[in-house]
């Protein structure tokens, strides 16, 4: 039979109150009759009973994480930081796949809700008033990565996406570059990758290049999104580079033109966005702006349970650092 509270204070010579201010933290208790609690705890392997102690405290200890689409390979890393930091503070996380679909994030919210989840990690890239209702009627504690926090009253991370554009177009632009096309998302998402078309626009106006409707896409994040906007632009004429606003853009870019019998970078410059792990594998190594994702995820943790436990935030946006990882996919 598992061993109750009953059990641990016995085997500590405290009182069952004493044993309930250890797990829960409370300062009072002194180290010395800490340590015996602890100790009888492990000897005993006494496990809380996570549903009634929720229900005293309020807390479940547990953080939803939603993520727009696992199969990405640039949300999994994010993931990774968020829990690696949940797991320092003794947090559970609850992932939550939502398929890009508006609907499923609505319903994953009110489950989290009635899990009783302590606040919730929140990326979208459909961020609209119904769900920006929802999180406040909710009265979750949340934080948003990669999703544009200022537009929307929540604390988030991300990167600075329209500077990070700037420098990506403008990198195509020293290699000589003029006829650069641009695929990516429309800036209507709530997803921070829309900022980036205005970064794009602003490097061409900077250096006396004219913006081309005829050169711009906009689609998804996937290889096939490449793919279709690389075949839509080529049907319109001819290009000498692509700023892609993902890796896995910038893959079926390439597939795309190798296709058709242009080279890169002989004949076409190629920059992705991310970094993430196959672009340092795929076939030429894709030059892309590195986002530092495992960073993003632990942030944006660290800020959550700081929201959680009320304490103050030195800022509520945090804009983390990138850099252009230079590979094959440009001329030298």
């Amino acid at each position: 039979m598992a061993a109750s509270i009953k059990d641990v204070a016995k085997e500590a010579g405290v009182s069952i109150a004493t044993v309930s201010r250890v797990l829960n933290d409370v300062d009072v208790v002194n180290e010395e009759t800490k340590k015996k609690v602890r100790e009888a705890i492990k000897k005993l392997e006494y496990r809380p009973n996570i549903v009634a102690r929720s229900l005293k405290t309020q807390r479940t200890r547990t953080i939803g994480i939603i993520v727009p689409d696992i199969s990405s390979q640039f949300y999994p890393e994010i993931v990774r930081g968020a829990e690696d930091v949940s797991n320092i503070y003794n947090y559970n996380v609850i992932l939550c796949n939502t398929d890009l679909d508006p609907q499923k994030e609505i319903e994953y919210l009110r489950v989290l809700r009635e899990k009783m989840v302590d606040g919730v990690i929140y990326m979208s890239s459909s961020l609209g008033e119904d769900i920006i209702k929802v999180l406040n009627d909710l009265s979750m504690p949340t934080v948003l990565v990669e999703t544009r926090g200022k537009d929307f009253g929540f604390p988030s991370v991300t990167i600075d996406n329209e500077k990070a554009a700037y420098d990506a177009t403008e990198f195509l632009i020293k290699k000589g570059n003029k006829k650069i096309a641009f695929i990516g998302v429309n800036p209507d998402t709530a997803n921070a990758s829309g900022i980036r078309i205005f970064g794009y626009k602003k490097a061409l106006l900077d250096n006396g290049i004219e913006y081309d409707d005829n050169l711009v896409q906009f689609g998804g994040l996937k290889a096939a999104d490449g793919r279709d906007g690389m075949e839509a632009i080529l049907n319109k004429g001819k290009i000498d580079s692509v700023f892609c606003c993902s890796d896995e853009i910038a893959m079926g870019v390439i597939n795309t033109l190798r296709a058709k019998g242009i080279k890169v970078p002989e004949d076409v410059d190629v920059i992705g966005f991310d970094n993430i792990y196959s672009s340092s594998i795929y076939y030429p190594n894709l030059t892309t702006v590195e986002q530092p994702m495992y960073d993003m995820g632990s942030v944006g943790m660290r800020m959550l349970i700081k929201k959680i436990n009320k304490a103050e935030l030195e800022t509520e946006h945090i804009v983390l650092d990138y850099k252009i990882i230079e590979r094959d996919t440009c001329k030298k």
